[in-house]
């Protein structure tokens, strides 16, 4: 009888009785593809024979240097990879129970194997194994799924602002990477009537950026409603982040404003980052005179110069990370750019923020975009 595995597969077989690894050996040339067989008579030839290559191992429970399920445990520690079946000469039914708990796809007992019993626990183990991984696989990106909406809400919080006399606005984009990124945003009202508000951006990608930003947002929000809102708040910003970044070339770039409780000027710092588009009585225009210093992160003892700017009666303010300005568009896939931005304000006669994404292109970097408007009166 001809009997069938799926595929050519490449097998270790750990046996140091020659006899029945003859055996083995024997029953699976049987099968309409014969696999690739190792041998190893120990768990020491084991370890130089199980690589990454090795895609199923027959393992037998009395070895000269490791017994029962000692041999198994092993053999698992060494091929996470590989489907692993236990060969036995027990007829013990608690040792093949004590052997699937530990991690084996299956056993076999050596007396009762023929090669359609063989080539179908193999190929079954196989299948096993395959739909382990693809459920730890879902598991795994359902745990990081649930982390990154973690972090995210960390990088997008709730405003704090009490007044009807502010509209604010937000938009967060990932990038066409996908990948969590350290974009940050905030605002809030402290007592005095002032309204705060930030957008930064940790550079680089990935969760430890992305918790370096939920870190440097938490800290923003601290410092401003425990009333520090000049050098002091961007000296220990710097400070976190050189505390808690991964890798001394990390930077962050941000901007920060403070809007007087009267609502007609507004003080702020550009640090490294894209500038501001204001929009006062109908005039789009981009803040000028910065920026205000380098990111956080690059010179300790770098200074940050303060920005007086007046709003008037009738304005908006849109800060954004540099996804927006570094996003393609047109058919050769230029970059937007500031002065790209500031023509589709003035195109559109106002800050449309989802008319305005929309017609930017395609995003290649994260997108965070927060805008403040005073509301008629």
């Amino acid at each position: 009888m001809t009997t069938h595995l799926s595929e050519t597969l490449t097998l270790l077989l750990v046996e140091d009785d020659d006899g029945d690894a003859f055996l083995v050996e024997e029953l699976l040339q049987e099968a309409a593809a014969p696999p690739r067989i190792f041998r190893a008579r120990s768990l020491q030839e084991a370890r130089a024979k199980l690589t990454p290559g090795i895609q199923c191992v027959l393992v037998d429970l009395s070895l000269p240097d490791a017994t029962r399920l000692e041999a198994l445990e092993e053999v698992l520690a060494m091929a996470p990879h590989a489907a692993v079946l236990v060969l036995t000469g027990l007829r013990d039914a608690h040792v093949g129970v004590a052997a699937v708990s530990a991690g084996a796809q299956d056993y076999l007992v050596k007396q009762d194997i023929d090669a359609p019993l063989l080539t179908r626990a193999i190929r079954y183990a196989m299948e096993r194994k395959r739909a382990d991984q693809t459920q730890l696989r879902l598991v795994q990106a359902e745990l990081i799924a649930k982390e990154n909406a973690r972090t995210q809400r960390g990088l997008l919080p709730s405003p704090l602002i009490a007044s009807d006399a502010i509209e604010h606005l937000t938009r967060y984009l990932p990038g066409s990477g996908g990948t969590l990124a350290g974009d940050f945003l905030d605002a809030v009202q402290t007592p005095d009537g002032a309204f705060h508000v930030v957008v930064g951006d940790v550079c680089g990608h990935g969760p430890d950026e992305a918790a370096l930003g939920v870190a440097l947002r938490i800290a923003w929000r601290t410092l401003v409603l425990a009333g520090q809102t000049g050098d002091t708040l961007l000296r220990t910003l710097d400070t976190l982040l050189r505390a808690e970044r991964k890798a001394p070339e990390i930077f962050t770039t941000l901007c920060t404003a403070t809007i007087a409780p009267d609502l007609r000027s507004a003080r702020m710092r550009v640090v490294g980052h894209p500038p501001p588009v204001l929009v006062r009585d109908g005039t789009v225009e981009v803040l000028e005179g910065g920026p205000s210093g380098p990111p956080l992160g690059i010179f300790p003892d770098a200074a940050w110069s303060v920005l007086d700017v007046p709003l008037g009666d009738k304005w908006s303010i849109m800060f954004y990370t540099d996804g927006l300005i570094e996003a393609a568009v047109g058919d050769r896939d230029e970059l937007l750019g500031v002065d790209g931005l500031v023509g589709l304000v003035r195109e559109h006669g106002a800050v449309d923020l989802d008319r305005l994404i929309r017609h930017a292109g395609t995003l290649s970097d994260d997108l965070a975009v927060v805008v403040v408007s005073r509301r008629a009166t």
